[in-house]
Protein backbone atom coordinates (compact mmCIF):
# COMPACT_ATOMS: atom_id res chain seq x y z
CA UNK A 1 0.00 0.00 0.00
CA UNK A 2 1.48 2.91 -0.86
CA UNK A 3 1.87 6.45 1.87
CA UNK A 4 -0.52 8.82 1.82
CA UNK A 5 0.05 12.00 -0.21
CA UNK A 6 0.85 15.21 2.17
CA UNK A 7 -1.02 18.01 0.95
CA UNK A 8 0.95 20.47 2.28
CA UNK A 9 4.07 18.66 0.78
CA UNK A 10 6.18 20.80 -1.70
CA UNK A 11 5.58 19.24 -5.13
CA UNK A 12 8.79 17.49 -7.20
CA UNK A 13 8.98 20.15 -9.74
CA UNK A 14 10.37 16.68 -11.64
CA UNK A 15 7.65 14.90 -10.96
CA UNK A 16 5.91 13.75 -14.70
CA UNK A 17 9.23 14.31 -16.53
CA UNK A 18 11.46 11.68 -17.56
CA UNK A 19 15.53 12.56 -18.85
CA UNK A 20 16.05 10.68 -21.94
CA UNK A 21 20.02 10.63 -20.95
CA UNK A 22 20.69 7.71 -22.42
CA UNK A 23 19.49 9.50 -26.30
CA UNK A 24 23.60 9.85 -27.20
CA UNK A 25 24.20 6.24 -26.77
CA UNK A 26 21.21 5.24 -28.49
CA UNK A 27 21.10 7.28 -31.47
CA UNK A 28 23.85 9.28 -31.54
CA UNK A 29 22.75 12.70 -30.58
CA UNK A 30 21.27 14.14 -26.95
CA UNK A 31 18.17 15.29 -25.73
CA UNK A 32 17.18 18.92 -25.74
CA UNK A 33 15.18 20.43 -23.17
CA UNK A 34 12.59 23.08 -24.51
CA UNK A 35 11.84 25.52 -21.48
CA UNK A 36 8.92 27.53 -23.10
CA UNK A 37 6.26 26.04 -20.97
CA UNK A 38 8.00 25.11 -17.70
CA UNK A 39 8.36 26.62 -14.67
CA UNK A 40 11.91 27.68 -13.94
CA UNK A 41 11.58 24.94 -10.55
CA UNK A 42 11.12 22.51 -13.50
CA UNK A 43 14.10 23.68 -15.56
CA UNK A 44 16.01 24.00 -12.54
CA UNK A 45 15.55 20.66 -11.34
CA UNK A 46 16.22 19.34 -14.77
CA UNK A 47 20.06 21.23 -14.69
CA UNK A 48 20.05 20.10 -11.44
CA UNK A 49 19.70 16.22 -12.86
CA UNK A 50 22.38 16.99 -15.92
CA UNK A 51 24.76 18.07 -13.72
CA UNK A 52 25.41 14.42 -12.43
CA UNK A 53 26.51 13.36 -16.29
CA UNK A 54 28.52 15.66 -17.44
CA UNK A 55 29.36 13.17 -20.07
CA UNK A 56 26.00 13.75 -21.74
CA UNK A 57 25.50 17.60 -23.84
CA UNK A 58 22.35 19.14 -22.79
CA UNK A 59 20.88 21.91 -25.17
CA UNK A 60 18.14 24.16 -22.81
CA UNK A 61 16.08 25.75 -25.63
CA UNK A 62 14.02 28.54 -25.54
CA UNK A 63 15.14 29.89 -22.31
CA UNK A 64 13.44 33.16 -20.88
CA UNK A 65 15.88 35.27 -18.23
CA UNK A 66 13.96 32.91 -15.34
CA UNK A 67 14.57 29.83 -16.96
CA UNK A 68 18.42 30.80 -17.22
CA UNK A 69 18.64 32.25 -13.84
CA UNK A 70 17.37 28.77 -12.99
CA UNK A 71 19.75 26.68 -15.01
CA UNK A 72 22.81 28.92 -14.06
CA UNK A 73 22.08 28.43 -10.21
CA UNK A 74 22.63 25.00 -10.72
CA UNK A 75 25.69 25.20 -13.44
CA UNK A 76 27.21 28.36 -13.30
CA UNK A 77 29.50 27.88 -15.67
CA UNK A 78 26.86 26.60 -18.53
CA UNK A 79 27.69 28.24 -21.90
CA UNK A 80 24.06 31.30 -21.86
CA UNK A 81 23.26 32.93 -25.20
CA UNK A 82 20.48 35.27 -23.66
CA UNK A 83 19.61 36.55 -27.82
CA UNK A 84 19.22 32.61 -29.16
CA UNK A 85 17.56 31.88 -25.61
CA UNK A 86 20.15 28.59 -25.68
CA UNK A 87 22.15 27.19 -22.53
CA UNK A 88 24.65 24.18 -23.07
CA UNK A 89 25.92 21.89 -21.09
CA UNK A 90 28.80 21.21 -20.78
CA UNK A 91 29.95 24.68 -21.82
CA UNK A 92 32.55 23.51 -24.05
CA UNK A 93 31.04 22.21 -27.52
CA UNK A 94 32.78 18.48 -28.23
CA UNK A 95 35.65 18.41 -30.87
CA UNK A 96 34.01 18.90 -34.63
CA UNK A 97 33.82 16.38 -37.41
CA UNK A 98 32.18 15.82 -40.38
CA UNK A 99 31.34 18.57 -42.72
CA UNK A 100 30.64 21.92 -42.36
CA UNK A 101 27.65 23.75 -41.82
CA UNK A 102 26.90 26.91 -43.19
CA UNK A 103 24.26 29.58 -41.73
CA UNK A 104 22.61 32.46 -43.72
CA UNK A 105 20.25 34.69 -41.97
CA UNK A 106 18.58 36.89 -43.92
CA UNK A 107 18.70 40.26 -41.58
CA UNK A 108 19.63 41.23 -38.04
CA UNK A 109 16.21 40.81 -36.86
CA UNK A 110 16.33 36.73 -37.83
CA UNK A 111 19.88 36.61 -35.90
CA UNK A 112 18.03 35.43 -32.24
CA UNK A 113 17.17 31.96 -34.38
CA UNK A 114 20.25 32.13 -36.75
CA UNK A 115 22.27 32.00 -33.42
CA UNK A 116 20.07 29.30 -32.33
CA UNK A 117 20.87 27.16 -35.22
CA UNK A 118 24.66 27.79 -34.70
CA UNK A 119 24.88 27.14 -31.31
CA UNK A 120 22.82 23.80 -31.58
CA UNK A 121 24.84 22.61 -34.82
CA UNK A 122 27.90 22.99 -32.76
CA UNK A 123 27.22 21.40 -29.81
CA UNK A 124 26.40 18.13 -32.17
CA UNK A 125 29.39 18.24 -33.17
CA UNK A 126 29.86 20.24 -36.36
CA UNK A 127 32.22 23.36 -37.91
CA UNK A 128 29.69 26.56 -38.25
CA UNK A 129 29.53 29.75 -40.01
CA UNK A 130 27.35 32.36 -40.14
CA UNK A 131 26.54 34.77 -42.62
CA UNK A 132 24.31 37.52 -41.88
CA UNK A 133 22.45 40.21 -43.11
CA UNK A 134 22.22 38.50 -46.66
CA UNK A 135 18.90 39.01 -47.56
CA UNK A 136 17.33 39.13 -51.33
CA UNK A 137 16.63 42.96 -51.01
CA UNK A 138 20.66 43.00 -52.21
CA UNK A 139 21.42 40.10 -54.25
CA UNK A 140 25.33 41.15 -54.34
CA UNK A 141 25.74 40.45 -50.19
CA UNK A 142 25.08 36.62 -50.91
CA UNK A 143 26.34 36.30 -54.28
CA UNK A 144 29.80 37.44 -53.65
CA UNK A 145 29.81 34.42 -50.35
CA UNK A 146 29.17 31.89 -53.22
CA UNK A 147 32.65 30.17 -52.03
CA UNK A 148 31.84 29.86 -48.57
CA UNK A 149 28.58 28.73 -49.33
CA UNK A 150 30.01 26.16 -51.68
CA UNK A 151 32.49 24.45 -49.49
CA UNK A 152 29.31 23.81 -47.05
CA UNK A 153 27.83 20.36 -47.11
CA UNK A 154 24.80 21.76 -46.13
CA UNK A 155 23.23 25.53 -45.58
CA UNK A 156 20.60 26.80 -43.65
CA UNK A 157 18.85 29.87 -44.31
CA UNK A 158 16.85 31.52 -42.00
CA UNK A 159 14.68 34.26 -43.20
CA UNK A 160 11.37 36.16 -42.58
CA UNK A 161 9.62 38.10 -44.71
CA UNK A 162 9.28 37.16 -48.02
CA UNK A 163 10.96 34.12 -47.40
CA UNK A 164 12.31 34.06 -50.54
CA UNK A 165 16.69 33.29 -49.83
CA UNK A 166 16.19 29.83 -49.79
CA UNK A 167 15.60 29.45 -53.02
CA UNK A 168 18.12 32.12 -53.89
CA UNK A 169 21.00 29.94 -51.82
CA UNK A 170 19.21 26.63 -53.29
CA UNK A 171 19.63 28.01 -56.85
CA UNK A 172 23.45 28.79 -56.19
CA UNK A 173 25.05 25.14 -54.44
CA UNK A 174 25.55 21.82 -55.09
CA UNK A 175 24.46 21.05 -50.92
CA UNK A 176 20.99 20.56 -49.12
CA UNK A 177 19.12 23.68 -47.77
CA UNK A 178 17.43 23.69 -44.70
CA UNK A 179 15.24 26.76 -44.57
CA UNK A 180 13.74 28.38 -41.66
CA UNK A 181 10.76 30.85 -42.05
CA UNK A 182 10.85 33.45 -39.19
CA UNK A 183 8.04 35.11 -37.42
CA UNK A 184 9.90 38.42 -38.68
CA UNK A 185 8.08 40.82 -40.81
CA UNK A 186 4.72 43.38 -41.03
CA UNK A 187 1.15 42.49 -40.71
CA UNK A 188 0.93 40.40 -44.19
CA UNK A 189 3.54 38.19 -43.14
CA UNK A 190 1.22 35.98 -40.32
CA UNK A 191 3.58 35.64 -37.90
CA UNK A 192 5.84 34.00 -40.46
CA UNK A 193 3.07 32.00 -42.06
CA UNK A 194 4.18 33.86 -45.14
CA UNK A 195 7.43 33.30 -45.25
CA UNK A 196 7.03 29.46 -44.44
CA UNK A 197 4.64 28.91 -47.26
CA UNK A 198 7.39 30.46 -49.80
CA UNK A 199 9.67 27.78 -48.35
CA UNK A 200 7.22 25.21 -49.47
CA UNK A 201 6.98 26.58 -52.59
CA UNK A 202 10.28 26.87 -53.42
CA UNK A 203 11.05 25.87 -56.66
CA UNK A 204 14.22 25.28 -56.26
CA UNK A 205 15.11 21.53 -55.55
CA UNK A 206 17.03 20.24 -52.67
CA UNK A 207 14.92 22.60 -49.80
CA UNK A 208 13.71 21.09 -46.45
CA UNK A 209 11.67 23.45 -44.68
CA UNK A 210 11.41 23.41 -41.02
CA UNK A 211 8.80 25.55 -38.71
CA UNK A 212 8.60 28.69 -38.08
CA UNK A 213 11.09 30.58 -36.11
CA UNK A 214 12.74 26.25 -35.30
CA UNK A 215 16.60 27.13 -34.94
CA UNK A 216 16.78 24.01 -32.93
CA UNK A 217 14.86 21.73 -35.34
CA UNK A 218 16.91 22.92 -38.28
CA UNK A 219 20.85 23.31 -36.56
CA UNK A 220 20.00 19.36 -35.93
CA UNK A 221 18.80 18.32 -39.52
CA UNK A 222 22.01 20.50 -40.39
CA UNK A 223 24.29 18.38 -38.28
CA UNK A 224 22.78 14.82 -39.54
CA UNK A 225 22.85 15.93 -42.75
CA UNK A 226 27.04 17.04 -42.07
CA UNK A 227 27.45 13.91 -39.74
CA UNK A 228 30.59 11.92 -40.71
CA UNK A 229 30.55 8.95 -42.83
CA UNK A 230 30.11 5.69 -40.17
CA UNK A 231 33.25 4.82 -41.37
CA UNK A 232 34.94 7.92 -40.13
CA UNK A 233 34.51 7.57 -36.42
CA UNK A 234 33.32 5.30 -33.55
CA UNK A 235 29.20 4.97 -33.17
CA UNK A 236 30.19 6.50 -29.42
CA UNK A 237 31.62 9.66 -30.74
CA UNK A 238 29.03 12.56 -30.66
CA UNK A 239 26.74 12.99 -34.38
CA UNK A 240 28.12 9.53 -35.23
CA UNK A 241 25.71 7.16 -36.59
CA UNK A 242 24.63 4.32 -34.14
CA UNK A 243 25.56 0.97 -34.24
CA UNK A 244 22.57 -1.42 -34.99
CA UNK A 245 22.41 -4.15 -32.34
CA UNK A 246 21.92 -7.91 -33.01
CA UNK A 247 17.85 -7.75 -32.94
CA UNK A 248 17.90 -4.88 -35.37
CA UNK A 249 17.32 -1.86 -32.88
CA UNK A 250 19.76 1.18 -33.04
Amino acid sequence: MSAPVDPAAAPDPLDGIDLDLERTARRGYPEAIYCAGKTPEQVGAIAREVGTRPDVTTLFTRAGDAHAEAVLHELPDAFHDREAGLLAWPPTPPETGGGRVVVVGAGTSDLPVAREVVHTARYLGREVELIMDAGVAGLHRILRRRDTLRAARVVVVVAGMDGALPSVVAGLVSAPVVAVPTSVGYGASFGGVAALLTMLNSCSPGVSVVNIDNGYGAGHLAAQIAAPFPTDVSPASPGAHPQTDSEGDA
